[in-house]
């Protein structure tokens, strides 16, 4: 195909749509052929006249996979990739994304087949190479001489219909299409048709810096979306919690969130924390006209211990509690284990040189608990913590969990400080909802955003019932509720 023969361009640089599909579909079309098997991603949405996506498979692991070169890892930095690493890769969707994290890295054109490109990391042309999982994990290739680092597809979104097989047929076969429905996955389907049609209003290719997920979970599904205007610009992220009903309304659905991303009204936004310019938060809403202000209502100090008890992990629920534990300079075996409440928590541990065993991903902490509950099983657990903690992780735990509770620092309420006007309110713990509203109330016409459960609890404690909770308790899930609204 197109896309196979001409390697020495990126895709941005190819005419129209179909790179790897327009040859095969011509031979479907001409009865050279009569079943056609596609990685669904590089389908165009439109089929050509005549014929039919018949079935879908189940989906592969969405995520990206990022190979680096054990020379270049770094593993105080995201992604655990040294500073100014070479990245090879020719998708718009993924450089845009890439550098809305790490601004410094270079990036390269990357094209070939999947061994090729593994070939070419090998030999030391990039520091590193993203790729998708699904084709990696498809050919069952040995990847023990590279650090490995597989990325959610909550935190960098995918391609559309990523790690899903289209199965494609004449649509007058009607006997094939009988025979092929063993294979349909229907609830891949409803998925990838919102994900399909999102891209298809976006009028995009596989050359457009378009991410779309959509994926079930209990009786609700959650949508990603990034779009960028293009590989160098700093992607705009929508995310929705979504029913059954917004599933099958596709149209209605997709509609609203391309009307979102296109009709964007920047406004004032005030965090209750202390601004960090460098944050992907910041930086995330600035690059799309935002106002953004912020100041920490609480005050933190440490609380100095002598020993710690022996323990196969340890449990970090907030930055602090990071923070004030490594400080101290504990002494720990080589054999601890650590998990952490979200990725925001593991950025902070991951400055301190240590990487997560175990990473929250649910936007309720009961449900995060009762996830790492099924891992830990009969060990022991540390959690640093806060004097006034909920301690809603170790509710989770079994009795059979020998649990250790360790104060490594105190939160105090400020009693002087100054919030500008804003239209939208971030508060990122209960302690600086207590403290706002001791002093101040939010203006009748501004949204409120709740970074969690305990945070949600403490504004329901003060009237608050109208917030919106991010899908995920991080920089990007704080940024992408922003844009939602």
């Amino acid at each position: 195909t197109q896309g196979d023969q001409i390697q020495h361009l990126s895709f941005d640089k190819l005419e129209g749509k179909g790179f790897f599909t327009k040859e095969i579909e011509e031979a479907l079309i001409a009865k050279e052929i009569d079943l056609a098997v596609h990685s669904h991603k590089d389908l165009p949405t439109i089929s050509p006249a005549g014929l039919i996506i018949a079935a879908v498979s189940e989906r592969e692991d969405p995520s990206e996979l990022l190979l680096i070169n054990k020379e270049a890892v770094d593993l105080t930095q995201k992604f655990n990739l040294k500073f100014k690493a070479v990245v090879g890769t020719s998708s718009s969707r993924r450089k845009s994304q890439l550098l809305s994290f790490r601004e410094d890295i270079i990036l390269e054109e990357l094209r070939g087949n999947v061994p090729t490109r593994i070939q070419k990391l090998r030999d030391k042309k990039y520091d590193a190479i993203m790729l998708a999982a699904a084709g990696v994990e498809r050919l069952n290739i040995n990847l023990d001489e590279f650090q490995v680092e597989k990325l959610s597809p909550v935190e960098f979104v995918p391609a559309p219909a990523q790690g899903v097989l289209a199965l494609q047929i004449r649509e007058t076969d009607k006997e094939l299409f009988d025979q092929l429905q063993k294979l349909n996955s229907s609830e891949v389907q409803k998925a990838i048709a919102i994900e399909r049609r999102i891209l298809n209003l976006f009028d995009g290719g596989c050359q457009l810096p378009l991410g779309v997920y959509c994926k079930k979970s209990g009786a609700d599904y959650y949508l990603w979306t990034a779009k960028a205007k293009s590989w160098n610009s700093f992607p705009l992220r929508v995310s929705y919690k979504l029913n059954e009903e917004e599933v099958r309304n596709v149209e209605v659905t997709a509609k609203k969130v391309i009307e979102k991303i296109t009709s964007l009204k920047p406004g004032k936004v005030f965090i209750t924390r202390d601004l960090d310019e460098s944050s992907y938060f910041y930086n995330a809403l600035k690059n799309h006209g935002f106002e953004v202000s912020g100041n920490s209502l609480i005050s933190t100090s440490l609380v100095r211990f002598s020993t710690i008890p022996k323990s196969d992990w340890i449990f970090f629920s907030s930055r602090n509690a990071v923070k004030y534990f490594f400080e101290q300079n504990p002494e720990l075996g080589e054999s601890v284990k650590y998990a952490v409440v979200g990725k925001g928590t593991e950025s902070i541990l991951k400055s301190f040189g240590k990487s997560a065993s175990f990473v929250g991903d649910k936007t309720d902490v009961k449900e995060i608990g009762a996830d790492f509950s099924k891992v830990v099983k009969n060990e022991s657990i540390l959690f640093p913590q806060a004097k006034d903690s909920l301690q809603s992780i170790q509710k989770q735990l079994s009795f059979s969990n020998k649990v250790y509770d360790l104060y490594t620092y105190r939160t105090d309420l400020k009693e002087d400080f100054e919030v500008p006007n804003a239209d939208i309110f971030v508060f990122t713990s209960p302690s600086n909802v207590e403290s706002f509203f001791k002093n101040d109330s939010v203006p009748s016409s501004a949204k409120i955003i709740s970074i969690g459960p305990s945070t949600s609890l403490s504004l329901e404690r003060y009237g608050v019932k109208n917030y919106i909770k991010p899908l995920s308790f991080d920089e990007v899930g704080l940024a992408e509720a922003v844009f939602s609204i």
